[in-house]
């Protein structure tokens, strides 16, 4: 095809679940790959912009693996890694990336050992597609580092993604790219400055956030694609005298597309494997319960509390917090029979849970890096338990609590006394922005925790 002609992408990240979901669009891998395959006629290039080995339910078993076969079949030409997938470890991603089709980008952060990008990353890849020399990269925020529990910040470095972005950018165009795509796993606000501060980026790929949406931003097209295998982005880029028009349709991923047979196969077999030891019946639920990530990242929810009044029961502990992060469902579960696969579904990643020694103003602090990203959708945000607390969102970041108002075990909080805080391992060790608690002393350790020491049996 002349460079008159059309590129057509195919855009789509953050998928955890290959089997559909209960609502519209209930999607699914085998669904997914069906819409690709149908739209082969077009020879799209397809992009995905990270996070799919980790949390789910199979994931929990498999360790990601469920995914690889799944990629592969729909034909995934090139992808960024995102912060989950290094959840089981850099080892375990470099495996799985040599077992993937196509290549993986990570442009901007390096391993101190070797001086090459984290996970044998590539840094940049070039492509011919329908005429047309392809240049990608694919950058990451610093801020994701500090949620990688499987690695110590300080045996990587962070190169700045607007920077970096800039010189591979330029690189890229002197060697004959047409198009240049970076390919994201950053939140919003800095998919934003990428845009503003490189001009030789086409348009940007980003993953990270979950909702599908569309910006441009200094005339660059900046693009999330939702999550799930629910939906994907549709785009058409075509050459014009001021460089390329770009047309972008959502489209969700519903009932009324057939799955592939191949694919619906591989995803039989994984979920088949542990399909029986899903369905022990744990309880009852007598109320919905409110799961969302628009709910449990940034307010208190009868999920939130339900998880934290265990930690809290468990422990003895005077309070306990939760980065909402740790809550994945991101749907409202039904009342009624309450099963091992809903509790893992809510909860796939394996959490250690400590009990800390806080002070009253560490408690603040805490709070106060729970709450400073807010209304971003930041699994940073707490649900608490044992504690009341409110803060003002009209107010600076780190200025939003007021300590006067926050209560822990229905007494104002003193700012010197010593409190015991029950909260997972990976939240004590100062991820998600709650250095505070790096230093704190620990009271019980994960493993006296998950064989409570207040009880015979083996606690949540």
């Amino acid at each position: 095809m002349s460079k008159e002609g059309e590129i057509t992408i195919i855009h789509f990240n953050d998928v955890y679940n290959i089997e559909p979901q209960r609502d519209e669009p209930i999607g699914g891998a085998a669904r997914f790959a069906s819409y690709i395959k149908s739209q082969r006629d077009l020879k799209p290039l397809v992009l995905f912009s990270g996070d799919l080995l980790n949390p789910s339910l199979l994931s929990i078993f498999l360790k990601g693996k469920q995914m690889v076969p799944i990629l592969n079949k729909i034909g995934v030409h090139c992808a960024v890694y995102g912060n989950h997938d290094f959840d089981f470890g850099v080892d375990h991603l470099e495996d799985i990336a040599k077992e993937s089709s196509f290549p993986w980008l990570l442009s901007n952060i390096k391993d101190n050992l070797t001086n090459e990008p984290l996970a044998e990353g590539k840094i940049t890849h070039v492509m011919e597609w329908n005429g047309y020399k392809i240049g990608m990269i694919g950058l990451v925020e610093e801020e994701w580092i500090d949620t990688l529990a499987t690695l110590d910040p300080e045996d990587c470095t962070f190169l700045d993604f607007a920077e970096e972005g800039q010189r591979l950018a330029k690189e890229l165009r002197e060697q004959g790219a047409d198009i240049v795509i970076a390919m994201t796993h950053m939140r919003w606000p800095n998919d934003r400055i990428l845009a503003e501060k490189v001009d030789n980026i086409d348009i940007i790929l980003g993953g990270h956030d979950h909702d599908y949406e569309v910006e441009q931003v200094n005339g660059t097209y900046i693009v999330k694609s939702g999550t799930d295998f629910r939906n994907l982005s549709l785009i058409t880029m075509k050459p014009d005298n001021s460089g390329f028009t770009v047309d972008i349709q959502k489209v969700d991923i519903d009932s009324t597309i057939e799955e592939d047979v191949e694919v619906k196969e591989i995803v039989e077999k994984h979920l088949g494997s542990v399909d029986k030891m899903m369905d022990e019946h744990l309880g009852d639920m007598a109320v919905e319960l409110d799961g969302k990530f628009s709910s449990v990242r940034t307010q208190e929810t009868n999920l939130g509390n339900f998880v934290t009044d265990i930690m809290l029961e468990t422990t003895k502990a005077d309070v306990a917090l939760l980065n909402s992060g740790t809550f994945r469902s991101d749907r409202i579960h039904p009342k009624g029979v309450f099963k091992l696969r809903d509790l893992l579904t809510i909860l796939p990643l394996v959490d250690p849970l400590v009990v800390i020694k806080v002070t009253g103003a560490q408690v603040i602090q805490a709070l106060e890096n729970g709450v400073s990203q807010y209304p971003a959708l930041e699994g940073r945000f707490p649900q608490v338990a044992g504690m009341t607390f409110g803060f003002d969102p009209s107010k600076p970041a780190g200025k939003r609590i007021e300590p006067d108002l926050v209560k822990i075990q229905d007494e104002y909080i003193d700012l010197d006394k010593d409190y015991k805080l029950c909260t997972k391992e990976y939240i004590a060790t100062g991820k998600d922005g709650y250095e505070v608690f790096k230093k704190c002393e620990i009271v019980v350790n994960s493993e006296a925790v998950s064989y409570n020491k207040y009880s015979s049996e083996k606690s949540f």
